[in-house]
């Protein structure tokens, strides 16, 4: 069991960040200059987001999509190593919140519950929330496509948002924003969230009707990297959800929760 509380050390912290920005720093070329426009939009974001940045490149750059990037190489580099780098952020930052938050839980149901809330349709909601997309930096091709509408596109950007300000104010300042994102889920009631969806319906299902869901493919859409799917749901004959997501998986889960909600109201008429 888990009963002390992880501190981090103040001092230490951004020194960390400052190795990360210069390993950063040295395979990345250098951002061009922000327009007075550009750097007003940031500053309203980092109002929205409650942290103000230092360098507010390193959040012009969180922001940029590789699809800009290519379009105006003079722009600097896309936001693809700041979303691999966020990605560590968000986990550890995450695992600390859960450690604090369920001293009791097993390293499995811990697992279960950072998949839960550090996945690409929970990082998107997020995104959403904050109106990250209104910022981001699109190709034509990626505007066209909706792309700041697009689950995984705002998922990868929150991602390099937390290691934007994990570079520019260390980990602590990281820890502060993203508890701030996260600390609502944690402290709802242990429930769907928290479970499989498709593992929960699937014995909810069996329980009362003696029958499983099945899952089928509406629509597949997107290049390689940036996959869309779109499944439905049935019980029986009876089409009961949709979900949405990055990944076929992640769509099937997204469609079993709605399930799951839908058939416990009715069965509390």
């Amino acid at each position: 069991m888990v009963t002390g509380e992880i501190k981090v050390t103040p001092e230490k912290s951004p020194s960390v960040a400052l190795r990360s920005q210069a390993v950063l720093n040295r395979d990345l070329t250098k951002r061009k200059e922000l327009s007075p426009e550009r750097r007003q939009a940031l500053q309203a974001l980092s109002r929205r987001l409650g942290y103000a940045f230092r360098d507010l490149t390193l959040l012009d750059q969180a922001l940029c999509h590789s699809s800009y990037a290519h379009e105006h190489p003079e722009a600097g580099p896309s936001n693809e190593l700041l979303e691999f780098l966020g990605d560590a952020v968000l986990a550890l930052t995450v695992s600390h919140l859960l450690l604090s938050a369920f001293p009791g839980s097993s390293e499995g149901e811990l697992s279960r519950r950072r998949a839960a809330l550090v996945n690409a349709r929970q990082l998107a909601a997020v995104a959403k929330d904050l109106d990250l997309g209104g910022y981001l930096l699109l190709g034509r091709g990626e505007e066209q496509q909706r792309g700041r509408d697009k689950p995984s596109v705002l998922a990868d950007a929150l991602e390099a948002v937390a290691a934007a300000v994990f570079l520019d104010g260390g980990l602590e300042a990281a820890h502060d924003l993203i508890r701030r994102w996260f600390g609502p889920l944690l402290e709802q009631a242990p429930g769907i969230l928290w479970q499989d969806a498709k593992t929960a319906l699937q014995e909810w299902t069996q329980a009362r009707f003696k029958v499983a869901p099945t899952y089928h493919l509406l629509e597949e859409t997107g290049p390689g990297h940036e996959k869309f799917f779109r499944v439905e749901l049935r019980l029986t004959d009876r089409p009961l959800a949709q979900g949405e997501g990055p990944s076929k998986k992640e769509a099937e889960q997204a469609a079993a929760r709605q399930a799951l909600a839908l058939l416990e109201a009715e069965e509390d008429k």
